[in-house]
């Protein structure tokens, strides 16, 4: 057995290696996530963590137990938010009010970490503020499918999508063939794409952040909770990101994709804006535009360990924490802003 495990990880590195001499610079970046589990779900690694993940979603395996406050009957309200708080398993924690910059909590919020497929919400935002039009048809290339994913590309070579349908697939299901597509047929190319990103989160004040690609794959894609709080806001004022990412799902070209964020559509959550992201580096990843008592509240969470569903769990965690905070404000008399209020002024 430990004969068979060797041969398997040599056998990785070097198809690693090789497909390093084949891909272009910017997706050479992208092996360090490109996870053996995607060809030997037997592997140690793939029993546990992130590795498991990828193995139940390719092979079938059976799915660790879900995070009991990821749950559709978790409780919304606290007795103890104290005890909330030693529970969350993301490294890097952000709620702010959107529209007065308050900090309601706040967990490693500086620190610069791998974002994964939250870059999504950047490449959306580019693409909707060139005003490209969304009705041209694009064409899925080789180059769009081969991107080193853990999963492969439900878009064949050849699918012909417009432009909206390959940003509903990217932000809704994180399709990264679609965000690849997008990136590629940007004026001046995939490199003039890359800029224009970065220009984005310059213009933002997001100065922690840096974008080498549109997917979301590379761990040189990076940022902080602060910053992808600027990006967040920035996204959920425009109607179709709103639209997209808070879809629970999406059927084109006879395929149902469906919202990666599970709390998207649930009742009682009011989700404004939503992007979700995972690769072994980054870890489990949300961030979120959330309505609560009359406020707009940028969510973001980096890195949640743990159990499955981790990152909702503390999603969940979090609302109840700062439900108790906002329900003192509310007993001392503090006037909330109205959540439309709020997004027009940003």
């Amino acid at each position: 057995m430990v004969l068979h495990q060797l041969r398997a990880a040599v056998c990785g590195a070097a198809v690693g290696a090789v497909l390093a001499l084949f891909w272009p610079a910017w997706a050479q970046a992208q092996i360090a996530n490109f996870h053996p589990c995607n060809a030997q779900p037997a592997l140690p690694v793939c029993q546990h963590g992130y590795g498991k993940r990828i193995a139940v979603k390719r092979w079938g395996a059976i799915p660790d137990p879900l995070d009991p406050d990821a749950a559709v009957n978790a409780p919304l309200v606290t007795g103890s938010p104290a005890r909330d708080v030693r529970k969350l398993r993301s490294s890097s924690a952000l709620v702010q009010d959107v529209r007065s910059g308050e900090i309601l909590f706040a967990r490693g919020a500086d620190d610069v970490r791998p974002i994964a497929s939250i870059t999504k919400l950047m490449t959306a935002l580019v693409v909707v503020e060139a005003g490209l039009p969304m009705d041209e048809t694009l064409r899925i290339e080789a180059s769009d499918v081969q991107v080193p994913s853990e999963l492969p590309s439900r878009l064949a070579i050849g699918t012909r999508l417009s432009r909206a349908d390959l940003l509903h697939v990217a932000l809704t299901s994180s399709e990264n063939s679609a965000a690849h597509a997008l990136g590629r047929t940007y004026p001046g190319g995939m490199g003039a794409f890359v800029d224009a990103m970065n220009a984005r989160a310059h213009a933002l004040g997001m100065d922690d952040s840096r974008f080498v690609e549109p997917v979301g794959l590379s761990n040189e894609n990076v940022s902080s909770a602060r910053d992808l709080a600027k990006l967040l806001a920035a996204a959920a004022r425009q109607p179709l990101i709103q639209a997209y990412t808070t879809d629970t799902a999406y059927e084109t070209v006879g395929q149902v994709f469906r919202n990666t964020n599970m709390l998207v559509g649930r009742a009682n959550w009011d989700i404004l804006a939503s992007k979700t992201g995972t690769t072994r580096e980054a870890g489990n990843c949300l961030v979120m535009m959330v309505a609560l008592a009359g406020r707009p509240l940028a969510v973001v969470l980096l890195d949640a360990q743990g159990m499955n569903g981790a990152r909702f769990g503390d999603a969940v965690r979090l609302r109840r924490i700062v439900s108790s905070q906002l329900a003192a404000e509310a007993a001392a008399g503090v006037q909330p802003p109205t959540v439309a209020g709020a997004l027009a002024a940003q």
